[in-house]
């Protein structure tokens, strides 16, 4: 339903007969010409339609892109919600956000243990990720186990200690394993993914030789990294402050759930911050992608109330733009350097590593659980191509893998695998409160009205007689400055009179005629001097 040919609103739908259960239900973020748009999630009404069938959603890990719509579904479906701990505490915090909680039915699983669930055995592995308490899911149902492996990278020293689970992971190989569904994400990556723990390294040395201030950026559910600059910070004797509300809810649900140690660094309050020497204090904050409302961002820019950079603070930006917000994160980047500020933020530093599994680790996985078939997921289609080229070369039959996109079916029956047909799985605009009621229509109109503005034609029309009472009074927004444009509008209103004069001695009397004939006229002739198309709205008022 979600996640497959892009990066976000991951949701997947397992089904036997008429009973199913859903994996994840995550949000993505918008694309640059999805104007206004907050963020996207999956389109539900397959699980609507269906939902009388659903026996429960399980959720592998914490990260917006698997926990982000939830709040959305379950404003339409009673069902109960499984995930680990931490996933549940951040859950819990974001469906009081949306008043659904009283709705929700939220059971905590042990990664240990197994659950029948309608027709299928639930099993689940702990894996690692940028997240704590992330799991992967094994689905043991009649015609075969399906392994769902998560967002997952084989970490040797993870920051928690807690390491992925080789054990299961290894006996999965000798139960003939239908199906592998399996994380795509750095399919292009050769080698192995770097451990977590050398950032922390990394961190440890920003620290040391810091002169003033250290100011670092990261993902708000990025509590590895959170709790290693919480362990420099008590190293070197510097208190903390928290900058940013997801920020601020990430680190009290683990403070809260005691997924983060040395926590008494932090300090309640920035202006309690600023009292103490500055070579004595840092600030974990939001905005590594550049996000224009982000905190850094309003730091960078000199517009946030609390914080203004000084000279010689460190900045770490500890995060990789995200495909599309290159720009966003350069601009905060010179505008730190306007400042004074010492900034630290190429990949090579070593301030960033990610949470993903290289090539090495998802030929591991294939070779630790022998599949018959898999679904590469959670990647852009050329990710997904490379996903299924690894497993071409450990030997498995191109027919095989299925490289489909959201929304196919995926049948399978005697042990055999097939694509049988497709449900509806396009995705949802959220603007605001409204969810859905932005589509491409509106769309257009408002890459439309930002490329070209908008030109308001008000005219007053006898209803007996159909002539011309008062205007047209032509009003420009966004298209031309009206003080330096009058000839220009004025000819416009001209061409206006002309056609409605021509309609009238048509007796043509249809406001829909008259708007459109109206929306011809002035933007042929607006084209023809300017070479632009605004957006005309016409307006007529009948007396």
């Amino acid at each position: 339903m979600g996640g497959l040919g892009e990066i976000g609103k991951n949701m997947f739908v397992i089904r036997y007969d008429k009973e199913f259960i859903i994996i994840d239900a995550g949000l993505k973020f918008p694309e640059e010409e999805m104007l206004g748009v907050d963020f996207v999630i999956p389109d539900f009404s397959y699980v609507m339609d269906n939902k009388q069938h659903l026996k429960g959603i399980f959720l592998t890990h914490g990260h917006e892109d698997h926990i982000g719509a939830l709040p959305y579904l379950l404003e339409n479906i009673d069902a109960p919600v499984y995930a680990t701990k931490l996933t549940l505490g951040l859950v819990e915090r974001k469906l009081k956000e949306h008043s659904n909680l009283k709705k929700a039915n939220l059971k905590q699983l042990n990664p240990n243990n197994k659950m029948p669930i309608g027709p299928f055995e639930m099993e689940f592995f702990r894996t690692n990720h940028s997240i704590p308490d992330s799991i992967g899911i094994i689905i043991g149902t009649p015609e075969g186990k399906i392994v769902h492996s998560g967002d997952f990278k084989f970490d040797h020293t993870p920051v928690n200690g807690m390491k992925a689970d080789f054990g299961k992971l290894a006996k999965l190989g000798d139960e003939n394993v239908l199906c592998l569904i399996s994380d795509s994400t750095n399919a292009e990556h050769e080698g192995f993914t770097s451990s977590e723990r050398q950032v922390g390294e990394t961190f440890d040395n920003i620290f040391r030789e810091a002169p003033q201030r250290v100011i670092l950026a990261t993902f708000a559910s990025n509590i590895h990294r959170i709790q290693q600059i919480l362990n420099s910070a008590k190293k070197y004797g510097r208190k903390v402050g928290i900058v940013g509300r997801s920020m601020k809810n990430v680190v009290d649900v683990a403070s809260e759930l005691n997924y983060l140690k040395n926590t008494e660094v932090i300090v309640e309050s920035i202006e309690e911050l600023n009292n103490m020497p500055f070579d004595k204090t840092a600030l974990i904050t939001t905005g590594s992608q550049g996000e224009p409302m982000s905190a850094l961002t309003r730091i960078a820019s000199d517009d946030h109330s609390k914080i203004q950079i000084k000279p010689h603070d460190t900045v770490v930006i500890a995060a990789s733009p995200i495909p599309g917000n290159e720009k966003l994160v350069s601009r905060s980047i010179d505008n730190l350097y306007k400042r004074g500020a010492d900034v630290i933020y190429k990949s090579t530093s070593g301030v960033h590593v990610s949470g993903h599994a290289s090539q090495e680790e998802l030929k591991l996985l294939l070779n630790l659980v022998k599949p018959r078939y898999l679904i590469p997921f959670h990647g852009e289609h050329r990710m997904m191509v490379h996903h299924k080229q690894i497993a071409e070369k450990l030997g498995m039959p191109s027919k095989n893998v299925f490289l489909v996109d959201n929304g196919t079916v995926i049948e399978f029956k005697d042990k055999k695998g097939k694509v049988n047909g497709k449900v509806s799985a396009g995705k949802v605009l959220v603007d605001g409160l409204g969810v859905g009621d932005v589509g491409n229509i509106v769309l257009r109109d408002r890459r439309l009205l930002s490329q070209d503005g908008i030109l308001i034609v008000v005219l007053t029309i006898d209803k007996q007689n159909l002539e011309l009472v008062a205007g047209p009074d032509i009003i420009s927004r966004g298209f031309v400055y009206v003080r330096e444009s009058e000839e220009l509008l004025e000819t416009a209103r001209e061409h206006v009179i002309d056609a409605l004069n021509k309609m009238s001695k048509n007796k043509m009397s249809e406001w829909q005629a008259i708007k459109s004939n109206v929306k011809d006229v002035l933007g042929n002739f607006l084209f023809e001097k300017t070479r632009r198309r605004p957006m005309i709205l016409p307006i007529i008022m009948e007396i």
